[in-house]
């Protein structure tokens, strides 16, 4: 079986797996082959032998732990980024491209420099990298990603008072206007987008729970039955369910012609047809075109 380490890198919560032929423990700084280059980063999880299915080959190796000269040019590169975005805003501004820069990460060797940014379109920067590459004397390369992978890098709180959870080490989950419509949630912008403007991540995490219990709670306007103190049995119509109480808010007609609205738990109401609650979360064609530059 492959022997593996986990390693994870600034400004990223995931953990990315590396062949690994030298031993290194949690917490080192270790130097690694990526894609984009020779890289430092932290290892999460030490060396261990792994079935060959639950990783994609092939792997980069791990090619050494951190020494002091490494960790010496990290700080270097680190503090050459304040400069490196202030320049390369000048350039950016000088050819008047329309993107936003948003990171800029050397390469362990200094062999090339990374530029993030973003943009609502496609920008041409063929001329840019000419004027960057003028300027940095270095390779390269110029990144385009999402307003999710800004939030991620950049960091932030959530409405919740938490770090967000782009940032915080969570998978970005695939998010739709279903999921808020589902847990019953105003379709307001303000209310259900986070600080990229998409939709909450965290609205996928709970949507399992709520799609089985809207199965279950009738549909807002059905006619139910329901089980009062004292065991009287009336039937009412359904103003609205509580999914987290597993309630049901029925409006029953008094003898004296009043009316009456309360909530019973789900096991006093009995359903007088086959709708439920999951009948109410169809999304008109109005809200979908309203909002949906807000997901993924």
């Amino acid at each position: 079986m492959p022997r593996v380490v986990g390693v994870k890198f600034e400004n990223t919560p995931k953990v990315y797996w590396f062949s690994a032929e030298t031993d290194c423990r949690a917490g080192d700084n270790v130097i690694v082959e990526t894609a984009r280059g020779v890289e430092i980063g932290v290892v999460m999880t030490p060396p261990e032998e792994v079935d060959e299915k639950r990783i994609v080959a092939p792997l980069k190796p791990m090619l050494r732990v951190a020494t002091e000269n490494d960790l010496a040019a990290h700080a270097e590169h680190n503090a050459k980024k304040p400069e490196v975005l202030r320049i390369a805003g000048e350039k950016i501004a000088a050819r008047k491209l329309k993107m936003k820069l948003v990171d800029a990460q050397y390469t362990i060797d200094g062999a090339k420099l990374v530029l993030y940014f973003t943009s609502e379109s496609r920008v041409d920067f063929r001329e840019l990298v000419k004027d960057l590459a003028s300027a940095f004397r270095t390779r390269i390369e110029l990144r385009q990603i999402g307003t999710r992978d800004e939030c991620r890098m950049l960091g932030g709180f959530g409405p919740c008072g938490r770090v967000c959870c782009c940032a915080s080490g969570c998978e970005f989950a695939k998010v739709n206007i279903r999921m808020a419509k589902n847990q019953n949630l105003s379709l307001n912008p303000g209310k259900i987008s986070g600080l990229c403007g998409r939709l909450m991540c965290c609205l996928a995490y709970e949507n399992a729970y709520y799609t089985e219990a809207n199965k279950l709670l009738p549909k807002t306007g059905s006619r139910v039955r329901v089980e009062k103190e004292g065991g009287e049995r009336v039937e009412g119509t359904v103003s609205g369910v509580n999914q987290i109480r597993m309630t049901v808010r029925v409006r029953t007609e008094n003898r004296d012609g009043t009316f009456d609205a309360s909530d019973y738990p789900i096991d006093k109401v009995t359903k007088l047809d086959a709708s439920s609650a999951a009948d109410d979360l169809k999304v008109s064609k109005a809200e979908a075109d309203e909002l949906r530059h807000m997901e993924d």
